[in-house]
C-alpha cells in the first residue's frame, strides 16, 4: 500500500512538470500565431493556429540553404521565430534599392569629360589640332550679321579665296590682304590700274594670282554700282534675306550644305551684274561668314549667342 501511494505521487510530479514545460510552448504558439496575423490578417485561415514550431522549422530548412535552420537544437527559439516572420513577410514589405539621379552612361561620361577638360563646346570642325586664328574667326566673326560695306566686301573677296586656300591659310594673310587692298574700300579699290594690280600679284608674302587680283578689283566696281541703286551694298545682301538672317538647326557637320537655293538665286544675281568668282558654294561661304545664315552646331557655344544677334530689330550701321 505504502509503495502505491509512493508511486502514484511520483507520476503526480511527473505529470506537473511535463505541463509546466509545456506552457512557454503554448506561450509562445499563441505569439507566433499573433505575429502571423499581423503578417496576413486576412487569408490566415484557422489551422494556422495549430502550427507547431518544429514544423514551422521544418519546412524553412527545406527551402533553405542555410546549414544552420536544419539543427533545431542549435537555434535559440527567438530566431527561430524571427528567420520565419522574415521569410514568409510579403515582397513588397521588403525594401528595394532604388537608383536616385540615375543618368545614361554616355550621357554622364560626356559630363565628366567636359567638366575636367574645362573646354567649351564648339562646332565638330573645330578641334584641338585647329590653328588659333581658325578657332578665333569662328569664336568672334563666323556667323555675326555684319552690315557694313567694307566688310562685306572683304568677306566676299576672302570666300572666293576659298577655291584656292582654306580659311586658315587665307586668315592668315588677311592682314596682308587688307594693307593690299586699302582695307577693302571699294571706292579706292575700284580706282586701282595695272600698276597697283601687277604690284599686289607680285607681293611674294600675299600669294595671289593675277586673274584674282583683276576679279577683286572689277567686283569693287559691281559694288558701287549696287550702292547706287540700292544706297548700300549691305541694304542689297540683306534684301535678299528679308533682311533676317536665315536660322539653322543642324546637329552633325553632315547636314550643314555647300550651297542653299537662296545661294544660288544671288549668285545668279550677282552674275549677271557682272561679279566673277561667285558660284554658289563662294556665295553660301561668304553668307555663314558674314551671318547672313546661322550655321553653328546646335551644341556650340557660338549657336546662342549668334542667334540672338540675328534676331535683334535689323539696323542698317
Amino acid at each position: 500500500m505504502y509503495k502505491a501511494n509512493v508511486r502514484k505521487q511520483i507520476l503526480e510530479k511527473n505529470n506537473i512538470s511535463i505541463k509546466e514545460k509545456e506552457k512557454p510552448i503554448s506561450s509562445t504558439q499563441g505569439l507566433f500565431s499573433k505575429h502571423l496575423k499581423r503578417v496576413y490578417p486576412i487569408g490566415l485561415h484557422r489551422s494556422t493556429s495549430s502550427l507547431s514550431l518544429s514544423s514551422v522549422s521544418l519546412s524553412l530548412s527545406q527551402n533553405s540553404n542555410d546549414s544552420s535552420l536544419t539543427d533545431s537544437s542549435a537555434v535559440p527559439l527567438e530566431q527561430k521565430i524571427s528567420l520565419a516572420l522574415r521569410l514568409i513577410s510579403p515582397l513588397e514589405r521588403r525594401e528595394v534599392p532604388v537608383a536616385r539621379n540615375f543618368q545614361p552612361q554616355q550621357q554622364q561620361q560626356q559630363q565628366n569629360q567636359d567638366s575636367n577638360d574645362g573646354e567649351v563646346k564648339r562646332c565638330n570642325w573645330i578641334t584641338k589640332n585647329s590653328d588659333k586664328v581658325y578657332v578665333a574667326f569662328h569664336d568672334e566673326c563666323w556667323g555675326v550679321p555684319v552690315y557694313d560695306d567694307n566688310q562685306l566686301f572683304e568677306l566676299l573677296a576672302l570666300s572666293g579665296m576659298l577655291m584656292d586656300y582654306n580659311w586658315t591659310e587665307i586668315l592668315k594673310r588677311k592682314e596682308l590682304f587688307r594693307e593690299a587692298f586699302e582695307g577693302f574700300d571699294p571706292n579706292i579699290v575700284a580706282k586701282m590700274g595695272e600698276k597697283e594690280i601687277m604690284e599686289i600679284a607680285s607681293n611674294k608674302a600675299i600669294i595671289l594670282a593675277e586673274s584674282r587680283v583683276r576679279c577683286i578689283v572689277d567686283n569693287s566696281k559691281c559694288i558701287l554700282k549696287i550702292a547706287r541703286e540700292f544706297g548700300s551694298f549691305s541694304n542689297y545682301m540683306w534684301g535678299n534675306v528679308n533682311f533676317k538672317p536665315t536660322i539653322n538647326r543642324y546637329k552633325y557637320p553632315r547636314n550643314v550644305p555647300l550651297r542653299s537655293p537662296k545661294a544660288e538665286a544671288i549668285s545668279k544675281d550677282l552674275l549677271k551684274r557682272g561679279f566673277r568668282f561667285v558660284g554658289p558654294v563662294i556665295v553660301y561661304s561668304f553668307m555663314q561668314a558674314a551671318g547672313l545664315t546661322i550655321d553653328h552646331l546646335v551644341d556650340c557655344f557660338r549657336y546662342s549667342e549668334c542667334v540672338s544677334l540675328a534676331e535683334r530689330p535689323w539696323r542698317h550701321i
